[in-house]
């Protein structure tokens, strides 16, 4: 059988070498048309692949995929997930085998042609997911070493737990958004430093946060801790995820807890997601952790993977700029550890849940993650291409923020994760 990462796999369609979308990717996201509703379909070039329709005109059939074609016409992701590993990969395989130069199932079926292919500029991307629950962890040891020395003792930036556990903190899963939809500028109680009492009103220090999320792929019981040796297994893929942050707010409310209404306002995450199968030509290993960590969190197989991230800003009525180029395989907790501390306790999983990495910032000024890192808390203000500057964002920015691995000359890209800033209401 075909390994579907094979370098040397060329598909019939046309796609450009600098599309994130080739036939070694095949990312799964959720779509819609007037005409055909929510639908389960695979990013391929400059087209998507409505698998409901693949699988009608049965090429699917010997699979033994249940509740075909049906559980490829749904709002969410969530079915299939369902479903498990095995059929993630015979679907991904199959797609691949249909798609590939040399095969003429698909492409010499006109009619299927015309039904199951069409552009991703005449659909409608949708949330990829239902998550009914959502982590965000703070892994990465640049960031929290930055956020450290702003905010606490510079002499011990970390905080004394940071080097022995993932740390994280259960965010609000009703508020994450797809991309390209508008977040609103929160409100809420900020206290200036100089102020004898808090004020409420729009926040004025809004930031994105660069991140990838993780996927979770399978419901686990309440009680039953996940072994790190399998902790991937409960991986179903990757997205971009922009976790948008009041800094006032958020550091006025601030509690041993985590954040509140300083971050349940919107995160947004990119339509695509990118299954660990496909980023595995991409594994790496991370950083060397010390002290080491207790038994239970020690991994020695690679894996962090080579992700390149990027983060470009543009004003209402100007050009994008480039602020920040980073990269995944910063973090110095790795998903699986990430999923392991997280059941460490007995924690249950569910289908769907979205993991969050936490700002991925680098050790090079160019690197960070936030505007709060890139502006220093307001004190070095940000050049744009248009002659102004940032200290944070501003009503009509819009964030958008971009991810491709890239080995032996093929690019595993996300797409994108964008938002523009709308006014505080009221």
């Amino acid at each position: 059988m075909p390994n579907p990462n094979n370098s040397a796999l060329r598909s019939w369609i046309d796609i450009a070498p600098t599309s994130d979308f080739p036939i070694q990717n095949l990312p799964f996201g959720i779509f819609e048309t007037p005409e055909r509703g929510p639908r389960v379909g695979v990013a391929i070039g400059d087209y998507v692949l409505d698998l409901y329709a693949v699988s009608q005109f049965g090429f699917f059939e010997d699979l033994d995929i249940p509740t075909q074609p049906k559980v490829f016409r749904r709002r969410s992701l969530n079915t299939f997930i369902a479903l498990g590993r095995p059929v993630w990969r015979a679907v991904r395989q199959r797609v691949s085998e249909l798609l590939r130069h040399d095969n003429d199932t698909l492409r010499g079926n006109e009619e299927a042609m015309r039904s199951c292919l069409l552009r991703q500029s005449e659909v409608q991307l949708l949330r990829p997911v239902k998550p009914q629950n959502y982590t965000d962890f703070y892994s990465s040891i640049e960031h929290a070493t930055n956020v450290g020395i702003m905010f606490r003792d510079p002499a011990n930036a970390l905080l004394p737990n940071w080097r022995h556990i993932p740390i994280g903190y259960h965010g609000r899963a009703s508020s994450i958004v797809v991309s390209g939809t508008d977040i609103r500028r929160p409100s809420g109680q900020r206290k200036a430093p100089d102020a004898a009492a808090p004020t409420f009103g729009p926040s004025q220090q809004l930031d994105f946060e660069l991140e990838v999320a993780f996927i979770g792929g399978k419901n686990t019981e309440l009680g039953h801790p996940i072994p790190l040796q399998h902790a991937e297994e409960h991986i179903f893929g990757l997205v971009l995820f922009n976790d948008w942050s009041a800094r006032d707010i958020q550091s006025w409310e601030y509690v041993p807890l985590g954040p509140f209404l300083g971050k349940s306002f919107g995160s947004s995450i990119s339509p695509w997601v990118v299954t660990l199968d496909a980023l595995e030509p991409f594994r790496m290993a991370g950083p060397v952790q010390e002290p080491e960590p207790l038994l239970y969190l020690r991994q020695a197989d690679q894996h962090n993977f080579d992700i390149r991230l990027e983060v470009g800003i543009q004003p209402a009525d100007g050009p994008e700029t480039t602020v920040s180029r980073s990269n995944f395989q910063y973090m110095y907790w790795s998903m699986a550890q990430q999923l392991t501390h997280q059941t460490s306790n007995g924690c249950n999983l569910q289908v769907g849940d979205l993991y969050a990495s936490g700002t991925i910032s680098g050790a090079t000024p160019d690197s960070l993650g936030s505007m709060l890192e890139l502006a220093w808390k307001g004190t070095r203000p940000l050049p744009l291409t248009d002659g102004s500057e940032r200290k944070f964002i501003l009503d009509g920015d819009t964030v958008t923020m971009r991810g491709f691995a890239e080995k032996d000359g093929v690019r595993i890209g996300f797409g994108e994760v964008t938002g523009t800033i709308l006014p505080a209401l009221g």
